[in-house]
């Protein structure tokens, strides 16, 4: 059994906290995250059917109340940050107020487990992400001359989509 006090100071009073936990309560916390459900199966399935996608936690209730599956929210974002928790999934947060993008990560691939830029259009919104070793250079450039270390999963580029540019072409002509 681990044990430790920590003491919070606040103006002229103090807290005193009792941390003592057990192996095997931790050991009980490492297994909830790690036990599979049913959910987190049929989670990881949708997110295998739609690879290379970012979807909200809405988009996935949406999904499985359409197919017919009785769900809550609740149990989306709790098997949702389990699967992040698990290494399964990507969790984005692109821009504050924004509900958080998630993204399934191919566990033979390693080209989903690299740096990964984000652009975003400005016309319609839709999410791109970019697995460019250019990048990767730019962002090794922060860090050896910058001493900053630029955080891929919050890194946006905005602009205007292919789709977007061919219809602005084809609404001049």
């Amino acid at each position: 059994m681990t044990e430790s006090k920590t003491v919070f100071v606040f103006g002229s009073f103090c807290v005193l906290l009792d941390n003592s936990i057990s192996i095997k309560d931790e050991e009980d916390m490492n297994r909830k995250i790690s036990y599979r459900t049913k959910w987190q199966d049929e989670i990881l399935r949708y997110f295998r059917e739609i690879s290379n996608g970012h979807v909200t936690a809405s988009d996935v209730y949406e999904y499985f109340r359409g197919e017919g599956y009785t769900i809550g929210m609740t149990t989306v974002y709790r098997q949702l940050d389990n699967l992040v928790s698990l290494g399964k999934l990507n969790k984005y947060n692109i821009e504050t107020g924004c509900p958080a993008c998630y993204e399934y990560i191919e566990q033979d691939n390693n080209e989903n487990n690299t740096v990964c830029f984000h652009c975003k259009c400005e016309n319609c919104g839709k999410l791109i992400h970019i697995h460019c070793n250019e990048l990767k250079e730019i962002q090794k450039h922060f860090i050896d001359f910058h001493d900053f270390f630029l955080d891929s999963k919050r890194t946006v580029f905005y602009g205007v989509c292919s789709d977007c540019r061919k219809k602005e072409v084809t609404n001049i002509d």
